[in-house]
């Protein structure tokens, strides 16, 4: 259809509630900011609970009386039940465990098998803990050395507060344990396989403000079959508890430990800050306060991640090396100003590494194409492994018993799907540990390209499309993006988006500053001060996107989620002219008043604090709630919250929602849909994500004019 045949979008006769505008005027550095919707943060406040059901209650009826939604969504269901998906695959001992869902399956279970090919066993089937009402999900599992006991946690409605259970593997019998407040879960299993080491949050009074639940964590050693709720466990390494390993209040402890190695690691990590301070201890004197932890790294030597074997411990660090070096140390002499490069920074990115029996193993990222290199202990030069197709290295599992690699490999067109890489033979071959998915993805294609931001950066942009597509301007086209963290967003097979392929629909990724693509240096330059630089990347690729005639502005939509939600905020609030519509998925927007949230002060090394006016003034150019302005032609937009959000609470979506209804022009639905049986999306049901993927495919295409997605 040509763009002047489009049916102009309708907006439902009966508008969304009106949120009452209560001005608190918050004076920063001596700037003083007016917040309109402040009152909302007392989410306990029944006014606010009223109204945010209200909201709920009017996306729902909007969506649901969209005429091509029905559809669609049975499209989108039988796309997502065509096939099974296994991930998190761990070995330990003869075992493989692993999550799957199958077809029938609403959520991952978990399985256990004694060998690659034979027979799978259930162990944890979480839809056997759930009501109608409230889910629940698995949120890690670790096995003993020898894959005897297995350590898990669960949590309802997509809470993320895990509870820790033990069950035999043998039998799947359960140890009656169950140990609350272990969100962040096992560390690694003790050398005895009777014992584990896993991190619990601190007991809080009902009085502590929301920004403590995470403050003064602890790691314990729980010694299976002692305690039912592990209130008796030995504290091993916190706050307060050693006086050579020092953790403020606002850091978490990690314990580490390998069977490769007779050490154990001491990690202090700022949250969600990559580089952390190090420390080694014999494994067989751990005992609380009186082990004898010596310093291996700080957090100044730009340490990332680590691995194990024999005395050496084996360091990624970006250190002089944007993109990358791997170090190696003595553990029982740590010196990392002298240790030894083994692999040196290059064109890829090195992203992991792992030791199993036979070598190192190392995760790299090559313009968007993953790989993998063995590397030998006894120093011998670092060889590719031979990979079967270009594409994404999603998962990467080594044992330090096994030979080789766990390689789940993938791309833009082609399913997920596990191998093995066997150093005898030099080939990687499929461990049908996952059938291959029956979607036919012949018809789509995909693309690299590259788009020129505002300070002339060029910005990867990754395309995907029917190959018979017409590039005529008309295409109806979702670009996403995130860029926080140093998360790379890789090539990744979607059975479900072919609903929106098919349809002469256009993916597209943004792989913008502040993620990992291009290192370290392209983290940085979406952080913080330069945090306009992921919003500036974005709006160029939504550029290009139009000035390649992919489509036009009449049919581009933006989406981006969680920290994802600043980046798409700000190209809402500075380019509403770009876009038709916006998704904004359980967004971070009121950037100024995150920190008093429980997830808060975790973020800060990433956005920075209002406590410095260098942190104000960096977080207030990204808070996109506080450049929301009025009288101005706005597109439609979706936003959505889990009210169990433990991540970025449902107040930030709410605030965001009632100040674009305020202020928007343009006639074009504001819409506002809350989950009440999820969090942040993660552990959320495949019925819940199918539910979800109708409702915002179905907003785009009715905001793009599409004549059978036009209410009446």
């Amino acid at each position: 259809a040509t763009l002047a045949a489009l049916a102009l979008p309708a907006l439902a006769l009966d508008g969304p509630p009106v949120a009452p505008v209560r001005p608190v005027t918050n004076t920063y550095w001596g700037q003083a900011v007016v917040d309109p919707y402040q009152w909302m943060e007392n989410d306990k406040n029944p006014e606010f609970q009223s109204w945010l059901k209200a909201e709920d209650d009017f996306t729902r009826k909007t969506l649901a009386d969209i005429p091509g939604r029905a559809a669609l969504k049975s499209r989108i269901e039988a796309l997502s039940n065509a096939g099974t998906i296994v991930y998190q695959v761990t070995t330990a001992g003869p075992y493989y465990f692993y999550l799957k869902q199958g077809p029938a399956d609403n959520s991952p279970k978990l399985y256990v098998r004694k060998g690659l090919k034979a027979t799978e066993r259930l162990l944890v089937d979480p839809e056997k803990l759930g009501s109608k009402d409230v889910h629940y999900s698995i949120d890690y599992f670790v096995p003993s050395r020898d894959g005897a006991l297995l350590a898990y946690g669960t949590s309802p409605g997509g809470s993320e507060d895990s509870t820790l259970g033990v069950l035999e593997v043998a039998t799947g019998a359960s140890q009656d344990e169950h140990i609350a407040r272990a969100r962040f879960g096992v560390t690694a299993w003790a050398p005895d396989g009777k014992s584990f080491f896993y991190s619990r949050l601190a007991p809080l009074p009902a009085s502590a403000p929301p920004g403590d639940k995470y403050k003064k964590s602890m790691i314990y050693r729980h010694i299976v079959g002692a305690s039912a709720d592990g209130d008796g466990d030995e504290a091993e390494l916190g706050y307060g508890l050693s006086p050579d390993v020092r953790v403020a209040p606002d850091e978490l402890p990690l314990l580490a430990y390998s069977p490769a190695s007779p050490y154990a690691i001491a990690v202090v990590q700022k949250f969600v800050k990559n580089e952390f301070t190090l420390y080694a201890a014999p494994v067989d004197s751990l005992h609380g306060a009186a082990t004898p932890w010596q310093k291996i790294a700080d957090e100044s030597d730009d340490v990332t991640s680590f691995t194990l074997h024999g005395q050496a411990i084996y360091l990624l660090t970006h250190k002089d090396a944007s993109n990358f070096k791997i170090l190696r140390t003595d553990l029982g002499r740590p010196e990392i100003a002298r240790a030894e490069v083994v692999v040196p920074a290059g064109a890829a990115v090195i992203k992991a590494l792992g030791a199993a029996h036979d070598a190192l193993y190392v995760q790299t990222l090559d313009g968007g194409i993953g790989g993998v290199l063995r590397v030998p202990f006894d120093g011998g030069a670092a060889r590719p492994v031979a990979l079967p197709y270009p594409g994404a290295v999603a998962e990467f599992s080594i044992d330090p018993d096994q030979h080789g690699a766990l390689l789940k490999l993938t791309s833009w067109t082609k399913p997920q799907l596990w191998y093995a890489y066997d150093p005898k033979t030099g080939r990687t071959t499929d461990t049908h540990l996952r059938p291959k998915s029956p979607v036919d993805y012949s018809r789509i294609t995909s693309v690299e390209v590259k788009a020129r931001s505002a300070d002339g950066t060029l910005v990867p942009l990754s395309i995907v499309y029917r190959r018979d597509l017409k590039r005529d301007g008309s295409n109806p086209t979702l670009l996403d993006g995130y860029g926080a963290y140093g998360i790379t967003q890789d090539p990744g097979f979607n059975p479900a988006a072919l609903a929106w392929l098919e349809r002469g629909g256009v993916y597209a990724v943004a792989h913008v500053r502040g993620g990992g693509e291009y290192g370290e240096d392209w983290h940085l330059g979406g952080q913080k001060l330069k945090k306009q630089n992921t919003i500036a990347d974005f709006i160029a690729c939504g550029e290009y996107l139009v000035a390649e005639h992919y489509t036009s502005p009449a049919r581009l939509a933006g989406q981006g989620g969680s920290a994802g939600g600043i980046t798409v905020g700000g190209a809402l609030t500075q380019r509403p002219d770009l876009f038709a519509a916006i998704i904004d998925n359980v967004g971070a927007s009121d950037t100024l008043r995150i920190e008093l949230s429980p997830n808060g002060p975790p973020n800060v090394p990433e956005f920075g604090t209002v406590t410095t006016e260098e942190g104000f003034k960096g977080l207030y150019a990204m808070s996109a709630y506080h450049h929301v302005r009025d009288s101005v032609r706005y597109p439609g937009v979706l936003l959505t919250t889990g009210i169990h959000d433990p991540r970025v609470d449902s107040w930030q979506m709410a605030k965001m929602t009632a100040r674009l209804q305020a202020a928007s022009t343009s006639g074009k639905p504001i819409l506002l849909r809350v989950d009440y049986d999820a969090g942040h999306g993660i552990g959320s049901t495949k019925s819940q994500g199918i539910d979800e993927m109708a409702d915002e495919w179905s907003f785009l295409l009715w905001q793009f004019g599409d004549k059978a997605f036009q209410p009446k």
